[in-house]
């Protein structure tokens, strides 16, 4: 089974080869496409058109490879060393990197994701 970065792959190929369609069908129905920071695409007719733009530069597009990103939401439920509980939850995102034996170990786990920023 394919996994995540096996979709990037083939994304990166099918821009690589100016093949619009098999990107798009990369992208399911409603997926929505950061073009710029402010600009989104959402669903399929406004991924083609973006998509469109994009390798109609004829680009040359490289993927890391050995990198991966996570974003997930937790919740943590226990007790504290004096019996109270202890209810905690966050939005994680976590750096992977792909070893040389193929396993991805986390090279930076932010469990608080924005919240880490100083408040303004």
């Amino acid at each position: 089974m394919a996994g995540p970065s096996d979709t990037v792959d083939h994304l990166t190929q099918a821009i690589n080869r100016g093949d619009l369609e098999t990107a798009l069908a990369l992208y399911e129905t409603n997926a929505v496409l950061v073009v710029q920071p402010g600009r989104l695409a959402c669903g399929t007719t406004q991924l083609r058109e973006a998509l469109a733009r994009f390798i109609a530069l004829e680009p040359t597009l490289r993927s890391a490879g050995d990198l991966a990103l996570y974003a997930g939401r937790w919740t943590l439920r226990g007790m504290d060393p004096n019996g109270h509980p202890v209810v905690m939850s966050g939005e994680s995102s976590d750096i992977l990197r792909q070893q040389r034996d193929g396993r991805w170990l986390i090279a930076l786990d932010n469990p608080w994701g924005a919240k880490i920023l100083p408040s303004r």
